[in-house]
């Protein structure tokens, strides 16, 4: 089933994204890391990632593809552009839409932490690469959004102008970089549809359950962690449990304020770990 066709049913829609693992043995752990997650909480779908200059690309369609034909999950596949030239693209496309993937979340991609940088390549942008998805394949197609500003990109009009490139290119719903502050979600919202942006616009949730992993992530992706909420974590840093009960607790705080402000569902990254996801799914799913 397509993404956007999941949308407007008058349910919220909720998402897991995993990254690809780097072995045989971790892709068997997160084929049974999702086959759990969908015996009990049925996700609408599952994304999964692409490393940084489509460094795990073979790994990424080979998860999606077993998760869609063995686990029988609607999935939604990460495509990046750097550094790669249409051919290659047209030649990963065909493989997921052969092998029944129907979802794309289209994205510029990273450079890569470790060597030399990637050439820009024939599709420097996201929205270039959306409008070719757009042209030549039957597939639905997400972008990404970013409700403090992309990194690169810390000018709010600029970076929504960005935005409503990717959707006048043919981009049929946003999922939001990870955020912590849900006012930085809503005002977001107000701003695309001034902007006339009509898309779902979906959040997206990482529970918190490392401090230090966070604020890692929190700096490489520019998002910011309030004051309050970190000092919680920094007083609970040393005990494991505490810091995931505190997260868990936050994201479900969150999850309620988000669905009830009218988000058309969340989406969580995981980071392949299933305990946290299913615990705020669980609390969320009972309201």
């Amino acid at each position: 089933m397509k993404v956007r066709d999941l949308h407007g049913r008058g349910w919220p829609v909720f998402s897991f994204e995993f990254f690809p693992p780097k072995t045989d043995e971790g892709a068997r752990a997160l084929l049974n890391t999702v086959a759990d997650l969908q015996e009990v909480w049925k996700p609408d779908y599952v994304s999964v990632t692409y490393g940084a200059g489509g460094s795990s690309r073979d790994r990424t369609i080979d998860v999606v593809t077993k998760l869609q034909s063995d686990l029988g999950v609607h999935t939604m596949a990460h495509l990046t552009c750097l550094g790669s030239t249409r051919a290659e693209i047209a030649t990963i496309v065909d493989r997921l839409v052969d092998a029944g993937v129907e979802n794309v979340l289209a994205l510029r991609g990273d450079q890569p932490k470790d060597g030399p940088p990637l050439a820009r390549g024939e599709l420097a942008y996201a929205n270039e690469l959306i409008e070719m998805l757009h042209e030549r394949w039957p597939v639905s197609i997400g972008a990404a959004c970013y409700p403090e500003c992309h990194v690169d990109t810390q000018d709010r009009d600029l970076d929504m102008a960005h935005t409503k490139a990717k959707v006048d290119a043919g981009a049929q719903i946003l999922i939001t970089q990870l955020f912590f502050d849900n006012e930085r979600y809503f005002d977001f919202v107000r701003r695309a549809r001034a902007a006339g942006i009509r898309v779902p616009i979906v959040p997206g949730i990482m529970p918190i359950t490392n401090v230090a992993q966070v604020e890692r992530f929190t700096k490489l992706c520019g998002a910011s962690i309030p004051q309050d909420l970190l000092e919680r974590l920094r007083r609970v840093a040393d005990d494991p449990a505490l810091v995931m009960a505190t997260g868990i607790e936050h994201a479900i705080k969150q999850c309620r304020k988000l669905l009830e402000g009218g988000s058309p569902g969340i989406h969580f990254y995981t980071l392949n770990k299933s305990h946290a996801t299913r615990s705020i799914l669980a609390a969320v799913r009972r309201d």
